[in-house]
């Protein structure tokens, strides 16, 4: 079952303490073991701009994060597509800053020497965006490319190891077989399914005039066909090929070429070598980029969750926040005993009903205050920041 994270954050005045890891451990009281494991989660104190930059900071940051999600599942997918679906190797690609993933989240920290908490937050928004762009396109750019030589390569493999009706006939085709330089014969190789030999050899004489007879010639033959060589005049060579299509018979168009078994070896060693060395390129961008794009990811949500706690709770930056680390399944039990606990702070968007449970009885304000960025990642309103993040 796929780990997922809650990151939540709280105003000191919350808890029965002035002291943020008390809060932490109280907070910790408030979530069953069984759902859920809770881990703090440090928040620099960023600098603030006016109230009107803080709003649009919100929006940007939302939009942001969409996108760093958006961009570690593409780089998720195309490891995933490299490694031919190993989930053994792709654990093993799947790092940040050389730790696995889950380790590097659980014991996030903001990484103040490359995003220096004491910048305007619209420099570390745009910087965190410019690096979800560079990362996007490196590893786009760079599985583009091995797609197209993977795909070079497996078209050049079937020529060698396809039958007889698509594979390449360089290698099975001597010059001696073949009526060459001559201004009025020539020879047409044709593909003949094994169980119609017999008839192919009954008719192909008199399928168009001047056919050569007893020309034809078996050159090979596989499982599924047999490869004849037949010689007929110029003249009727059309209406001979035409005639053999008809009865389900596939000419192979060939011109011999002196060396040409020997080039296509060529060809096909080169491919093969440029395919491993892309292939490894492929991966260490891939992998790299994987390490980016979370780390980007996890830098713009601690922003959010920075910038929506000072809209939600204003001045001084007395806030707690904790990150919760559960499963899919048990998020909803997650949200449902931390909405127990402080759903209060909703003020008239939440109520209870007669048994105590949690009730939202002002759709209305629920709905402003959605409006107004305040309502989690934008699907509900949540009395409290919270913002749950799911890696694939």
């Amino acid at each position: 079952m796929s780990t997922k994270y809650a990151v939540v954050s709280l105003p000191i005045g919350a808890f029965d303490t002035n002291d943020k890891d008390d809060a932490v451990l109280a907070l910790k009281g408030q979530i069953s073991s069984d759902n859920g494991t809770v881990l703090p989660f440090r928040v620099p104190d960023f600098k603030i701009g006016t109230l009107d930059a803080l709003v649009q900071q919100a929006d940007d940051l939302a939009k942001l994060e969409s996108t760093a999600e958006a961009v570690v599942a593409k780089v998720g997918d195309s490891l995933k597509t490299i490694l031919g679906g190993d989930e053994d190797r792709l654990a093993s690609y799947k790092m940040v800053n050389d730790k696995p993933t889950e380790q590097y989240i659980n014991n996030f920290s903001w990484n103040k020497i490359r995003y220096r908490a004491d910048k305007p937050l619209g420099e570390l928004i745009d910087t965190l965006s410019k690096e979800l762009v560079t990362v996007d396109n490196d590893v786009k750019s760079k599985v583009n490319q091995y797609n197209s030589v993977k795909t070079n390569l497996a078209t050049l493999q079937r020529k060698q190891t396809g039958n007889l009706s698509t594979k390449s006939l360089a290698p099975i085709i001597d010059s001696s077989l073949l009526v060459q330089d001559s201004e009025y014969i020539e020879t047409h190789l044709i593909v003949v399914p094994n169980n119609a030999k017999k008839d192919f050899l009954k008719q192909y004489e008199e399928l168009a005039p001047m056919v050569v007879p007893r020309s034809a010639n078996q050159i090979a033959q596989d499982d599924e066909f047999v490869l004849f060589g037949v010689a007929t005049f110029k003249k009727y060579s059309h209406e001979f090929l035409q005639k053999c299509r008809e009865q389900k018979w596939t000419p192979r168009p060939y011109k011999y070429v002196e060396g040409g078994r020997e080039e296509e070896q060529r060809e096909l060693d080169k491919v093969t070598n440029e395919e491993r060395k892309v292939c490894g390129e492929a991966l260490r961008i891939a992998r790299t980029g994987w390490s980016e794009s979370v780390m980007a990811w996890i830098h713009v949500l601690t922003l959010r969750v920075f910038v929506e706690a000072v809209l939600r709770y204003g001045l001084p930056l007395d806030y707690v926040s904790a990150l919760i680390k559960t499963t899919n399944k048990l998020a909803p039990k997650v949200k449902s005993a931390l909405d127990s606990q402080y759903s209060y702070m909703g003020g008239n968007a939440f109520g209870r009903d007669k048994r105590g449970r949690v009730t939202k009885d002002d759709a209305a304000m629920s709905s402003d205050m959605m409006a107004a960025g305040l309502g989690g990642d934008g699907n509900e309103y949540s009395a409290y920041v919270y913002y749950e993040m799911e890696l694939p």
